[in-house]
């Protein structure tokens, strides 16, 4: 059996708003969509890093999604959407943070389709925010994806 190759193509149509630091469509074809459930910012131990720092608790996130897709084989130049969850405590000055930490981990001229939400509150008071993401990348050699 044969696949047809992987694309992932960008496009910001002309009948939406211009986007900042996004992407509005994001469209996949073959090789393999990847979901990574929503990233706090623990690191391989289980500890809160950065308690109380948002911007630490940002990085934390992103190099979690890297870590997590770089176990299956994928990278974060794959990434096609990221949905944030932020705790309303943040202070709306400190969100700026959010596109500088994320620009350090995709790539700026392909940027992912994003949502971001503000919530009442994240699964443990402690966790500032949580980040899912979903990557679009080639099929694995000898593998049916």
């Amino acid at each position: 059996m044969t696949h047809a190759p992987s694309a992932t193509l960008f496009h910001n149509p002309a009948t939406l708003p211009p986007p900042v630091g996004y992407s509005h469509v994001v469209q996949s074809r073959g090789g393999r969509l990847i979901h990574v459930s929503g990233q706090a910012a623990r690191d391989a131990d289980g500890t809160l890093v950065g308690e109380g720092d948002f911007t630490a608790q940002l990085q934390q996130c992103f190099l979690n999604i890297q870590h997590a897709l770089e176990a299956v084989g994928a990278s974060m130049a794959d990434l096609v959407k990221l949905n944030y969850f932020c705790d309303e405590r943040v202070p709306q000055v400190a969100l700026r943070s959010v596109v500088v930490v994320r620009d350090r981990f995709v790539n700026t001229q392909r940027p992912p389709a994003s949502s971001f939400v503000v919530v009442k509150r994240l699964v443990r008071p402690e966790w500032l925010i949580e980040i899912e993401a979903v990557a679009h990348a080639a099929a694995l050699e000898g593998s049916d994806a």
